[in-house]
């Protein structure tokens, strides 16, 4: 397994996060994904405004086969064994009533980067709790717009499966070699003082 390195000074939690594929198939508890949940909703936000939410099915509702569906075939392959289903939106308008809709509002700048701030805190939330939170855009997002009835100003961001880690070999061949924590870039190639080079 390849393993990850970090500052000493940086907590443990965020190098032993990863996305892993491999999932038990094992239900979540209601508490444990509240909390998931509840983790990605204290994430900060331009004017606290919170433009998130988190569309879920459980492994086996209702919602469940809908929510697969909408994920390209190559991710159903494997997010089929995961716990949970999430997809994350955001809010495009900022409005004085968070439950109106339409064009008459201000753009909202951030809303993008506010709800990567609460998939971030979801994700490390899910590995606190012993669980894994993979994150992907491999999504039939027109379709996936119309299933999840999103208006034209609430942006799809990303879908993540959530669920506690298995084996690399229940997976299809092809994918069991890159079940592995993936390396990331030295400090000094993401962090430049001064202007971008």
């Amino acid at each position: 397994m390849t393993t990850r390195t970090a500052h000493p000074k940086v907590h443990q939690v965020f190098v032993d996060r990863w996305s892993p594929r491999a999932f038990d198939e094992s239900a979540i508890p209601d508490e444990d994904l509240e909390a998931i949940f509840g983790a990605a909703g204290l994430a900060p936000s331009a004017f606290n405004y919170q433009p998130w939410k988190f569309l879920y099915a459980r492994r086996g509702d209702a919602n469940w086969d809908r929510f697969l569906s909408l994920l390209i075939p190559f991710n159903q392959s494997w997010a089929k064994d995961a716990g949970a289903l999430v997809f994350i939106v955001s809010d495009t308008k900022h409005r004085k009533d968070a439950n109106a809709s339409g064009d008459d509002h201000a753009d909202f700048y951030s809303h993008s980067f506010d709800a990567g701030a609460a998939w971030a805190q979801m994700a490390l939330q899910a590995s606190l709790l012993g669980y894994h939170a993979h994150g992907m855009t491999g999504l039939e997002f027109d379709k996936a717009r119309a299933e999840l009835g999103l208006p034209d100003d609430i942006r799809l961001e990303a879908a993540v499966a959530i669920g506690r880690r298995d084996a690399p070999e229940r997976l299809p061949e092809g994918l069991r070699g890159g079940e592995v924590p993936s390396p990331r870039k030295p400090v000094a190639e993401i962090a430049l003082a001064g202007n971008y080079r």
